[in-house]
C-alpha cells in the first residue's frame, strides 16, 4: 500500500474519531439485507433528524473509536456494520427511535449495541429508550398535562361567575 493511500486512510480514521468524540448517542447496527431504496430512506430520515450514519471497515472503525477514547464497543464491530450517531444533546433518543422502527419493519436490521452519553448501552436498553417519546413528544405531553388543571380552574371560575350572576338576578 502506498504512503498516499495510508495517509488517506489515516485522515479518514482521524476525521471519524473527531466526529465520535462529540457524539451524545452512538448505535452500532447490522443493516445488510436492506435494499438500496430502504437504506436511502433510512439515511434520509436520520439526516432529517440531525443523525448521521457511516459505513466504514471494522478495522478503521476500531481505530477511530480508540482515537476518540471510546471503550467497550469493539465487540459490536463484527460483520457488516453501520454506525449511527448524533451530537444533538437535545434529543439523544432520536437515533434509537428511528433505528428501532426500521428494525421492527425490516427483519434484516439488527441493533448490536451502542453508547449513550458515554455509557455502554445494550440492545434491550436501546429498545427501551426508543419507546420514550422524543423532546417534541414530551413537550406536547407536558403542555397537555398543564392545560387540564387550567381548564378545570377556568370551569370553576365560570361556575362561580354564573352563580354570582344568578344570585344578583334573584336579588332584584
Amino acid at each position: 500500500m502506498s504512503k498516499a493511500a495510508i495517509a488517506e486512510k489515516e485522515k479518514l480514521v482521524n476525521a471519524f474519531a473527531d466526529e465520535l468524540k462529540d457524539a451524545k448517542a452512538i448505535l452500532v447496527i447490522n443493516y445488510l439485507g436492506l435494499t438500496v431504496e430502504e437504506v436511502t430512506n433510512m439515511r434520509k430520515e436520520l439526516r432529517d433528524n440531525d443523525v448521521k450514519m457511516r459505513v466504514i471497515k471494522n478495522t478503521y472503525l476500531k481505530r477511530a473509536v480508540a482515537k476518540a477514547g471510546i471503550e467497550g464497543l469493539d465487540d459490536t464491530f463484527v460483520g457488516p456494520t453501520a454506525v449511527i450517531y448524533t451530537d444533538n444533546a437535545d434529543d439523544v433518543t432520536e437515533p434509537a427511535r428511528i433505528v428501532s422502527k426500521y428494525e421492527d419493519d425490516f427483519d434484516v436490521i439488527e441493533i448490536k449495541g451502542g453508547m449513550l452519553e458515554g455509557k455502554l448501552t445494550s440492545k434491550d436498553e436501546i429498545k427501551e429508550l426508543a419507546a420514550i417519546p422524543g423532546r417534541e413528544g414530551l413537550l406536547s405531553m407536558l403542555v397537555s398535562c398543564l392545560q387540564d388543571p387550567i381548564r378545570k380552574v377556568a370551569y370553576v371560575v365560570k361556575a362561580v361567575a354564573d352563580s354570582k350572576s344568578e344570585d344578583e338576578g334573584s336579588a332584584e
